[in-house]
């Protein structure tokens, strides 16, 4: 289809394309199974297409739940074991107590969710209703959160992730320093089938994936019980917890549409604001993360540091928001002094000596946080920041045929393309400048 053809329908086809009849794939190469945060943003697309569609994606990643209330990183086609590691082999989830039936990982993803599914139903609660969509949603994401404050957080109050993957944010820079002792040397085979799909100078390197598979082993081989107190890596994840917050109030929405008690949710989602203030930065004004085994707040600017933004001002306070909107606006992410302002946020610090606006979370752009940036400078009174990149933005989706992510200056695709969630946000976007 050549590219004067209607933004919304390209947009539509990539969808239709990497459905697979129950949800659908990140991209049919690179990525061929399910995972978690990647259909809550799809479904936040699909619900223009078709709400039930959006539903049954979210339906989907649900059936996958533990008993312990997680929701795997990623839900199996065994089919496709082989294109992409590791594997469902390499997890023997039903060797795991409280797994589900469906192969999956151990391991989690961001808790966005809660907030995808009210979403998905406010576009068309009559179908939502007639399907019993939040009735079945609501007590499987209250087990998610449960998990997430019983399982995940200890005394700061604030989740945790064990390993890199469970960020989203894979190789940020963020996770340079607490893995620095984590030894790259698995004893799995380490496959990279990833490489057939993206350059290796797009891609984590062969020493850092040494790592998330010993990280992943160790952690599989105690039961995935989060109860090693010896485990290396334990992060606590400005991503994770901004997204955690806001999907509390999303439960709250949820719970009252269902004639339930929202206050305990709207009030856990002020608890996690309030704990994430260890994590503030003040000397660049945003968020770090915070390694749990040495106390010490990792003080990098990313992209990830600013998602609090997503919380309304009576939960995050008007100064801190105020401080967030400054800091995007700022040199560090899109006025940056010297260089081309960029069309998107890079995704990491640009004044950073390590910035890499080609490789894999250490500097480009992608879609899911422009989406999520914008969500919080309109929650906040100033979507304006972003407009005219925003516009650019689409343009550079259409351009480059839906790419995983952008150089942040030029725009140049990177990674695997015909990504779903960059054709699902676009999507949306669309429908919200049209509105």
């Amino acid at each position: 289809m050549p590219p004067s053809a209607m933004p919304e329908v390209r947009a539509s086809i990539v969808l239709r394309r990497n459905w697979t009849g129950a949800y659908t794939v990140p991209a049919t190469g690179l990525y061929p199974h399910q995972w978690s945060w990647d259909s809550a943003f799809i479904s936040i697309g699909l619900r223009h297409l078709s709400p039930r569609r959006a539903q049954r994606e979210l339906d989907s990643l649900l059936s996958g739940q533990w008993a312990d209330g997680r929701i795997p990183q990623i839900v199996y086609d065994t089919r496709r074991d082989d294109d992409y590691a590791p594997s469902a082999e390499f997890w023997r989830s039903a060797d795991q107590a409280g797994s589900p039936p469906v192969p999956t990982t151990g391991l989690i993803q961001p808790p966005i969710h809660a907030w995808a599914v009210w979403l998905v139903h406010t576009q068309d609660p009559q179908e939502s209703e007639r399907r019993r969509f939040l009735e079945r949603a609501y007590p499987r994401l209250v087990a998610w959160h449960r998990y997430l404050r019983t399982r995940r957080a200890a005394d700061t109050g604030l989740a945790t992730i064990v390993h890199p993957w469970e960020s989203g944010t894979d190789n940020s820079p963020l996770w340079d320093e607490a893995l620095a002792e984590v030894p790259a040397t698995p004893q799995s085979p380490l496959e990279r089938p990833d490489l057939r799909h993206a350059a290796a100078s797009e891609r984590p390197s062969g020493r850092e994936y040494g790592k998330y598979f010993w990280l992943a082993e160790r952690y599989r081989d105690h039961a995935c019980d989060d109860a090693d107190v010896d485990h290396p890596f334990v992060v606590e994840d400005p991503t994770t917890n901004a997204l955690w917050a806001r999907s509390e109030i999303a439960l709250a929405d949820i719970a009252e549409t269902l004639g339930k008690d929202g206050a305990p949710h709207r009030a856990e989602a002020g608890r996690i604001t309030t704990a994430m203030d260890m994590l503030w930065c003040p000397d660049f004004g945003a968020y770090g993360a915070r390694d749990r085994r040495t106390g010490d707040v990792i003080e990098k600017a990313t992209v990830g540091g600013l998602l609090p933004l997503l919380l309304p001002a009576d939960v995050l306070g008007e100064s801190r928001a105020a401080t967030l909107v400054a800091t995007l606006q700022g040199e560090r992410f899109l006025s940056i002094a010297g260089i081309r302002p960029p069309v998107m946020a890079p995704s990491y610090d640009a004044t950073a000596p390590d910035l890499d606006p080609g490789l894999y979370w250490r500097g480009p752009a992608w879609f899911n946080m422009t989406w999520l940036l914008h969500a919080g400078l309109r929650e906040h009174g100033a979507p304006d920041v972003m407009q005219s990149g925003l516009d650019e933005a689409v343009d550079i989706a259409l351009a480059e045929d839906f790419p995983e992510y952008v150089n942040p200056w030029t725009g140049a695709g990177h990674g695997t393309r015909q990504f779903s969630w960059t054709a699902a946000l676009i999507l949306d976007l669309l429908r919200q400048r049209a509105s």
